[in-house]
């Protein structure tokens, strides 16, 4: 049979058939990348006050989007309106009313102590923490005014200063999503830090990502 050398320059460096199916440190490989996910998740999840968190989510606007979807997903058939505070980071929002042009999903901006205004058709808010100007709001009474007319309260929040805010989870979020750039990953850098989301147990099944 043909040796490794004549392999390559006959068939050339791409084809699969010049090498083994798997590689001795694959599976050593693996086992440290499920490691540093399951690390990742469990330092998300401490932070945020929720018991399930995932990874390989792209950024912060996205997993907007994305608990957008779920909130709607989990909702009464016939709510149709999503809340975002005015306070939230503009580029969340804009990839927020994005995504939701195409479901038929109305998108309301205003201020927290606006969500009641909804009504019935409400099936999700977001809030942002701390604010994309860097107050710092307690979300208690909000969260609470969200649960009380049958939606889930979403938070975008930040790692870093989780280190020192209460937990979303603590006040009553559903969801809690942001980025991980401030613990060090750079824009672009990728991997299953570049976005965390965290949710409450009953939500597992609809959450984004990949979970370890």
């Amino acid at each position: 049979p043909a040796g490794p050398r004549r392999c390559v320059a006959a068939r050339g460096l791409g084809n699969p058939g010049c090498s083994r199916a798997s590689a001795p440190d694959q599976a050593a490989v693996g086992q440290g990348r499920l490691g540093a996910v399951l690390n990742f998740q469990t330092r998300v999840s401490d932070l945020t006050g929720l018991p399930l968190a995932g990874a390989s989510l792209l950024d912060e606007a996205s997993a907007a989007a994305e608990a957008m979807h779920l909130c709607h997903a989990a909702a009464k058939p016939g709510r149709d309106v999503f809340f975002v505070a005015e306070d939230c980071h503009p580029q969340t929002l804009a990839v927020v009313q994005t995504r939701a042009e195409p479901l038929g999903i109305e998108v309301r901006v205003g201020p927290a102590s606006g969500i009641d205004a909804a009504g019935e058709r409400l099936f999700g808010a977001l809030l942002q923490y701390p604010t994309s100007d860097g107050r710092i709001e307690d979300y208690a009474g909000a969260a609470a005014r969200i649960h009380a007319a049958g939606a889930l309260c979403v938070v975008a929040t930040d790692l870093l200063a989780l280190t020192l805010l209460r937990p979303p989870g603590e006040f009553g979020a559903d969801v809690a999503l942001g980025n991980s750039q401030r613990f060090g990953v750079p824009l672009g850098f990728g991997g299953p830090h570049a976005a965390f989301f965290a949710v409450r147990d009953e939500l597992k099944r609809l959450m984004p990502g990949r979970l370890i």
